[in-house]
């Protein structure tokens, strides 16, 4: 691997850079918290070759709406599920404005008027 290969995995935002600690440490949570949204299967951190859990920035993002959520006082399950449906609402719309701009390329140009 060289440098540059190293390098580009910093604007990866799923490449799994952050240990346990240091996500319950730029989220302001505990460790605690991570493992009970992994548990509710929100995030699924991808294991070190010695076992131990690695986060994305991707997955932080996530773990960090749940957090604000449960802050409010939303059931941690709750919170879990709210934050899959807004990222499968965004996932759609995103999806929906890709047909929408390909429909739009195709129609063909209206003649002018007689």
């Amino acid at each position: 691997m060289t440098a540059d290969d190293s390098f580009s995995r910093l604007d990866d935002d799923d490449y799994p850079a952050y240990t346990m600690g240091r996500a319950a440490e730029m989220l302001g949570t505990t460790q605690g918290f991570l493992r009970a949204v992994g548990e509710a299967r929100l995030i699924t951190p991808l294991r070190s070759d010695g076992g131990h859990r690695r986060y994305s920035r991707y997955q932080l993002r996530i773990a960090a709406r749940a957090r604000e959520l449960v802050d409010q006082g939303t059931p941690i399950e709750a919170a879990c599920r709210i934050v899959i449906l807004e990222d499968q609402l965004e996932e759609a719309q995103r999806i929906n404005a890709e047909y929408r701009s390909a429909a739009e390329a195709e129609k063909p140009a209206t003649a002018g008027s007689d």
